[in-house]
C-alpha cells in the first residue's frame, strides 16, 4: 500500500511538495521508505534543506493542558540545491525509526486516540513548507508483542493506550515522550491491586518493563502504588514461555505492592498461578527519583526498597 501526502502551492515559488511512503506500516528500529517529489513553478526554486519529522499528539504534563501536537524525532534526508523551473525532483529517503517510537497498532487495529504522521519540511528562502502529513502505522516490535499478548492471555484488559509528554524520573529516555499501556486488572490478580500501567523502554539489545500498579488511585488518595522493573533481551525472545514469565514478574510486583500497604486487608499474597512459576529475572533497579518504588502515595513518595527484590 502506497501513502502520498501533497502539500498546496508555495505562493511566491509555486513549489509543491509531494511525500510517498511505500509501506506506511513499520515496527520501532526500522527504517521508513519512501520519497519527496519536489515541483517547481515557472521559476527556479532554492531549496535550503529538506527534513522528515514524526509527530502525533500528547498529553502533557499539566493535566488541566489539552493535548497538543509534538514532532519527536526530526532527520535531515537533503541538503542545498535547486529544482529548475517547471521540473521535479525527487530524493529517496529510509528514515529509522527509534526504538522507543510509540506504538499505535495491536494485534491489527488501530489504538484509539493514538495517531501519528510523518511530516516533510522542505527550507525555502525564506519561506518554510511544511506540506502534508502522511500517516504512519506502527506496530510492536517481538518482544513488546509477546508481552502484551501475555497480558491479554493471563486476563488483562486494555483500557486504554496513551502517549505522555516527557520522560520517567530515573529512567533513561531517548525521546521527548513515552507511551502508557492502561489495563483492568485481571481476575487472578484482582485484591492486591486494581489496575495496572506498562511501560515499555525499549533498545537494539531489549526491553525493560516498567510495572506501575494503581497509579490513579493514589493521585486520588485512595490507596498506595508501586513500581517494579524488569528487563528481557530481545535475542531469545523466541525460546521463552512468554505467560510464566510475565505471570513471574506481576506476581512479584504484586505481592511487593501489597507487603507496602498500610493496612493488613491489602496484605494478600498472590501466591498461586494458572501458569507455571518462575523466578522472575532480575529488576533493575530505579534511579534517583523513582524512590516511591512501594507504599508512598505519589512517585516520590517513601517505599520500601527500589530494586524489586
Amino acid at each position: 500500500m502506497r501513502l502520498t501526502g501533497v502539500s498546496r502551492e508555495s505562493g511566491w515559488t509555486g513549489l509543491s511538495v509531494q511525500t510517498t511512503l511505500a509501506n506506511p506500516s513499520t515496527r520501532p528500529g526500522l527504517r521508513l521508505p519512501g520519497r519527496v517529489t519536489l515541483a517547481a513553478g515557472p521559476h527556479d526554486v532554492l531549496v535550503r534543506h529538506i527534513r522528515l519529522g514524526l509527530v502525533t499528539t500528547v498529553e502533557p504534563d499539566d493535566p488541566a493542558a489539552a493535548r497538543r501536537l509534538m514532532q519527536f524525532c526530526q532527520v535531515p534526508i537533503a541538503g542545498r540545491f535547486v529544482v529548475p523551473a517547471g521540473r521535479r525532483r525527487a530524493v529517496d529517503f529510509a528514515m529509522p525509526l527509534p526504538w522507543e517510537t510509540p506504538v499505535t497498532i495491536f494485534g491489527g487495529v488501530p489504538l484509539l486516540n493514538l495517531q501519528m504522521g510523518l511530516r516533510t519540511e522542505v527550507s525555502v528562502d525564506p519561506e518554510l513548507d511544511q506540506g502534508a502529513m502522511v500517516p504512519v502505522f506502527v506496530h510492536p516490535i517481538p518482544t513488546q508483542q509477546h508481552v502484551l499478548a501475555a497480558l491479554e492471555t493471563l486476563g488483562f484488559v486494555i483500557r486504554q493506550a496513551g502517549l505522555q509528554e516527557g520522560g520517567l524520573p530515573g529512567v533513561e529516555h531517548t525521546l521527548p515522550l513515552h507511551q502508557r499501556w492502561g489495563y483492568w486488572v485481571a481476575p487472578l490478580y484482582a485484591g492486591p491491586i486494581t489496575e495496572l500501567e506498562v511501560i515499555f523502554v525499549t533498545n537494539s539489545a531489549g526491553l525493560e518493563a516498567i510495572l506501575w500498579m494503581d497509579r490513579r488511585l493514589a493521585l486520588a488518595g485512595i490507596t498506595h502504588q508501586s513500581i517494579s522493573r524488569f528487563r528481557i533481551w530481545h535475542a531469545d525472545a523466541d525460546r521463552r514461555d512468554w505467560v510464566t514469565t510475565v505471570d513471574g514478574w506481576l506476581r512479584h510486583a504484586i505481592n511487593r505492592h501489597a507487603a507496602a500497604a498500610a493496612h493488613a486487608d491489602w496484605s494478600a499474597q498472590i501466591s498461586e498461578s494458572a501458569h507455571v512459576s518462575r523466578h522472575p529475572d532480575e529488576p533493575v533497579r530505579p534511579g534517583f527519583g523513582l524512590g516511591g518504588t512501594a507504599g508512598g502515595a505519589g512517585v516520590g513518595g517513601g517505599g520500601s526498597g527500589g530494586d524489586g527484590t
